[in-house]
């Protein structure tokens, strides 16, 4: 319950740097009490003069709307007895050298749409959930060996109405949810939805963090979007900035005239690269501000996960030519992570972090930051390298592919081809392939496949599953228009295939990160860039075996080390004429040689696809007790999966 003053012990804990649900506090909150109603608004300017309450319920004239002070620390309260909500709202702050300020609140749960800045009084309580059963199963299960494959999107562009207009929250949800649940993946990542100020930017440069933006409708309107795709059973992570702020001048930088929510020291609070202003994670106040922030989207929007933008830009003092450890960050992304997982143990606290900081996934108890998962940037850029090499050139970089397997077990990754890689003149995936339009189409599906078959969890940018060939637009949706052609076409059914795979076989996700489920077979054909490995599940002989051909050549009777005495099924072969390739498939199980081949007890002979990957899987044969070969081989069981 909000009382009608601030409590000495809410404000001693902001100011501590404790107050998780700050929320509560500052605001504007419509409050009933003794059959009475008002609105407060409670606001934080520490090196204010005077701070009055101007909106469009005292015409924007602030005469006898003064803010009184709670206490000698810059907290800044009125009670106005009416109910203000659905008003317009701004701060009138008078700075300590005699300039007015208007400023939106930064505490605000709504704001008015773009281009317009003021604030809006709104009840966030009050909407329904029915996701209590997602709720359940996820907090049931340890993500680490469940599939996770991430879509990730901008909501603004990857669809839009035939006039250029956004889809609402609630629309999208009819949209979205069926194309995602059609394609299979695990969860979607939207990028920010906080507001701010540009249609064309992807969102990350906020003034609002408590307000979702409302280019697409109300906050209940989100609440309903994510609520359905609770019930369809897809996760939602949010993309989160708590590293830098937008300039804007309604915004947070400068709030009362004085560095306030940014470092004090210019050499620390800008950031030049984006022309944002870092938070100042050192002080309480804003410590409590970003915390409260990431339980605000976890209490009210229900949301499963952040990507915590920019890791690296916090971690490390900017506008250096020296890295410099940042303490104050690693204190806050520690006591960030301890309380999150506090509220909510499934929560997922992904790391964009693009340097080499150890322990990023480790516990705080045990000296690491905190979080679960940290993208694996360093595989990322590797793989796309060795891909935009000429496939004559890529025996020269061959490590490229295999020095990923040298740390893959040293954090909980995720394999991301995200925004970053698509924009900007870096090409889209698609275009990145070298060679003819075909050898592009096949390059890109062997690299999904590598993508699908490498430890740890994934993620794809929208528009990748079927090929986008241009980069992200930012005033267009997604060229829908490609599933007009059939190589397009093809490679949304492979992916959708892809997905399939990946989610029916354990030994592509149940180990991804403990090095008992990876094994190369053949890592040191250079010369054919060819390379073979298996993934193994928990349970013993569930494993399944992949070969990469990174050149353009068939290979005929190719021979392969396997560590079983079976028949191998190829279940995917990225070369199959259903996904725009030329046909060179194994299409029937492939039987093992009592003769051992790449350190393996056995081997098989089999066809090599051109820039292809081929993924088979034991299978028992009848009459057999044991996938094992002690005894006989019987007659294949073909186009089954073992029981």
């Amino acid at each position: 319950m909000i009382s009608v003053s601030p409590t000495d012990l809410e404000i001693y804990l902001f100011h501590e740097g404790s107050l998780y649900k700050s929320y509560e506090l500052f605001g504007a909150h419509v409050i009933k009490k003794n059959g009475m109603v008002g609105t407060r608004f409670c606001v934080w300017a520490p090196h204010a003069r005077e701070v009055r309450l101007v909106g469009s319920f005292n015409e924007w004239n602030g005469t006898n709307f003064n803010l009184m002070k709670a206490n000698d620390q810059g907290v800044w309260m009125i009670f106005i007895p009416e109910n203000l909500e659905g008003h317009l709202y701004k701060y009138e702050i008078k700075t300590s050298d005699g300039n007015v300020l208007l400023k939106s609140d930064p505490y605000a749960f709504y704001s008015e749409l773009r281009p317009h800045t003021a604030s809006i009084v709104y009840n966030i309580k009050g909407y329904q959930w029915n996701d209590q059963a997602w709720r359940r199963k996820k907090r049931q299960k340890r993500i680490y060996d469940q599939p996770l494959f991430i879509y990730e999107l901008h909501f603004g562009s990857w669809k839009k109405k035939e006039d250029g207009s956004f889809y609402t929250y609630q629309e999208m949800a009819d949209e979205l949810i069926p194309y995602v649940l059609e394609h299979g993946f695990t969860h979607i990542e939207l990028l920010p939805l906080v507001e701010h100020p540009l249609d064309r930017s992807w969102g990350y440069q906020g003034t609002g963090y408590y307000s979702a933006t409302s280019r697409y409708g109300t906050p209940h309107d989100l609440m309903h979007f994510i609520d359905r795709c609770h019930q369809a059973g897809i996760g939602v992570i949010i993309d989160w900035v708590p590293g830098h702020f937008c300039k804007d001048a309604h915004g947070l930088y400068m709030f009362d005239g004085a560095p306030t929510y940014e470092y004090a020291n210019m050499q620390d609070r800008e950031n030049y690269v984006w022309g944002t202003a870092n938070f100042d994670l050192g002080r309480p106040e804003v410590r409590s501000f970003l915390i409260s922030n990431a339980l605000f989207w976890m209490e009210y929007f229900h949301v499963d996960g952040f990507r915590v933008d920019a890791v690296a830009n916090m971690l490390y003092w900017p506008n250096s030519d020296v890295l410099h450890k940042n303490p104050y960050a690693v204190q806050f992304l520690q006591k960030l992570n301890e309380t999150v997982f506090a509220y909510d143990p499934s929560i997922l606290m992904i790391a964009e972090d693009s340097t080499d900081w150890p322990r990023v996934t480790a516990p705080t108890y045990d000296g690491g930051l905190g979080f679960n998962y940290k993208w694996n940037m360093g595989w990322m850029n590797d793989i796309l390298t060795y891909m935009e090499t000429a496939p004559e050139q890529r025996k020269y970089v061959h490590n490229k592919v295999t020095f990923s397997l040298l740390y893959a077990y040293s954090e909980n990754f995720i394999l991301p081809f995200s925004h970053d890689e698509v924009v900007h003149g870096k090409k889209s995936l698609l275009n990145k392939m070298p060679g003819t339009y075909e050898e592009k189409f096949a390059q890109l599906r062997l690299l999904y496949g590598y993508l699908l078959t490498h430890p740890g969890k994934k993620l794809l940018f929208m528009g990748g599953e079927f090929a986008q060939f241009d980069e992200w637009k930012d005033l267009e949706q997604l060229d829908w228009v490609l599933f007009n052609f059939d190589l397009h076409r093809n490679m949304n059914i492979y992916v959708k295939q892809l997905l399939k795979c990946y989610k029916r076989h354990k030994p592509l996700y149940e180990l991804d990160h403990s090095p008992d489920g990876f094994e190369w077979i053949d890592v040191h054909n250079a010369e054919q860039c060819i390379f073979s490995f298996i993934r193994r599940g928990k349970k013993e002989n569930d494993l399944l075996v992949i070969v990469c051909n990174f050149t353009n050549k068939v290979y005929y009777d190719y021979k392969v080390g396997v560590p079983l005495f079976a028949a191998y099924r190829e279940i995917i072969n990225s070369d199959a004429v259903e996904f725009g390739g030329w046909g060179n498939i194994n299409a029937k199980p492939i039987a093992a040689v009592k003769e051992p081949f790449h350190g393996k007890p056995y081997h098989i002979r089999m066809t090599i696809p051109p820039f292809g990957i081929s993924i088979l899987r034991p299978v028992k044969k009848r009459g057999e007790r044991n996938i094992n070969g002690k005894e006989k081989v019987h007659r294949h069981v073909i186009g089954r999966r073992a029981r």
